[in-house]
């Protein structure tokens, strides 16, 4: 339940601001840019964001495989809260000039900082307290946060997004910023209360002291690879269809709260589509569910963007509920756990983290490569080239995933092979180890 709740409130506040980047903070923080240039500057921003997001993987992940799980969860959802409640306090581009979208900016890479070290903590505090035969329905559910998060989010800015137009760029936006602050507060009740990592605690502490897991994961980087391979569709579904989808359905004529009720509509059969496919993944293993949906989503990557775009609202809501909970769902219900299992505890954090926000780079510019490749197919529903983008990356994912082992139902216990102690340990450390 922690790892549920830390990502719906690290959701809430990384997805919210996605979605207020397509919407309002273009006419808002680069009001002295055209409104094509202002919402290609905003989308900017989110990149910055995602650009942080690797550098706060491998230092939290660092962290995390030194001093221990919960320290750096505590640390990771004070800074998303407190970032993500300020914006809700800035003033805008009318009021201070070049300044507000400076400050915007910063605030955004403090999101993308504290992100990179939670999503990876999240999984592999659940990972590792879970038996083996149930790991992927547990640390499904913890991933059940995301859309969690994206669907109050989402519900969030539809909401304020009913006001007069005046009111919502005087005041409205700022509302689902502020909430921040009190799912800061529900956050850190949670994460005080959850126990270190079983796996962590019994570490050798000679092993913690002499850890260096950024080292140890480069050195091997076989894992790393295959992990980054397998993060690019399921983080790059939620900024090509959380946030450019939004944009470009909203420029071809629908109203703005109708895409976004579209969207929520997506995020709940997430939410409980999400466990369900965690266990199908403990049942028939992470690589045929995964697979399947890379492989589904490199298949209907056309019709789905057809469908959203098609003026129709009717197959705009069958687009999005067929993006979220029938095929993405597929492969970020078993990503926590495929991750998890690809790591040996005094690396895992490192590992997890740096295979999934390197991802993350990718995924924040796939709106500006998105719009981009739109604009040089001639604009309106020319989506062709978009969706050859999501074949690649998903043909990718599916190509590292089926050539890597099976590991569901492994048991993440072994702390460190006899080679990695010797590594860490030394000679007399590998001698003791086998003596024992």
């Amino acid at each position: 339940m922690s790892s549920y709740l830390g990502n719906t409130i690290e959701y809430y506040d990384f997805i919210l601001y996605g979605s207020a980047a397509a919407v309002v903070f273009g006419p808002l923080f680069f009001s002295n840019l055209s409104p094509a240039l202002g919402t290609i500057a905003s989308f900017a921003t989110l990149a910055t964001g995602y650009i942080a997001r690797p550098l706060g993987g491998l230092v939290l992940g660092h962290v995390g495989d030194r001093v221990g799980r919960k320290r750096v969860l505590l640390l990771t959802i004070v800074m998303m809260g407190l970032a993500s409640g300020l914006i809700g306090l800035l003033p805008t581009y009318a009021q201070i000039g070049a300044a507000a979208p400076l400050l915007l900016i910063l605030l955004r890479l403090v999101q993308g900082f504290a992100v990179g070290g939670e999503w990876g903590g999240a999984a592999l505090l659940a990972a590792e307290h879970a038996p083996p035969a149930r790991r992927g329905l547990i640390t499904a559910i913890g991933q059940a946060g995301l859309p969690s998060g994206g669907l109050l989010s989402t519900l969030a800015l539809g909401t304020v997004s009913l006001l007069p137009g005046d009111q919502l760029m005087a005041w409205g936006w700022r509302v689902p910023f502020l909430f921040s602050f009190l799912l800061l507060a529900v956050g850190l009740y949670m994460r005080v209360r959850v126990s270190e990592s079983p796996l962590f605690t019994e570490l050798d502490t000679r092993l913690q002291e002499k850890n260096t897991p950024l080292v140890d994961v480069l050195r091997n980087p076989g894992p790393l690879l295959r992990g980054i391979a397998a993060s690019l569709p399921p983080t790059v579904v939620s900024t090509l269809f959380g946030s450019f989808a939004v944009s470009y359905t909203v420029g071809l004529g629908a109203s703005r709260s109708t895409v976004l009720a579209a969207l929520s509509v997506g995020w709940a059969g997430a939410i409980v589509m999400t466990p369900i496919y965690g266990l199908l993944s403990d049942r028939f293993g992470r690589r045929p569910v995964y697979v399947s949906g890379a492989l589904a989503f490199a298949v209907l990557a056309y019709p789905l963007f057809w469908a959203i775009g098609s003026g129709s609202t009717a197959l705009m809501y069958i687009g999005f509920f067929v993006v979220f909970a029938l095929v993405a769902v597929c492969m970020s219900a078993a990503l926590a756990a495929l991750l998890s299992e690809m790591f040996s505890t005094r690396m895992r954090y490192t590992g997890i983290s740096a295979a999934y926000q390197v991802a993350t780079i990718v995924a924040g510019f796939s709106p500006l490569v998105a719009g981009s490749l739109l604009a040089a197919a001639g604009g309106g529903r020319n989506i062709g080239w978009v969706a050859g983008l999501i074949v690649v990356l998903s043909l990718l994912a599916a190509v590292a995933v089926w050539f890597g082992r099976e590991s569901s139902g492994s048991d993440l216990r072994g702390i460190a092979t006899p080679a990695e102690r010797a590594t860490a340990l030394g000679t007399d450390g590998a001698a003791q180890t086998s003596a024992s």
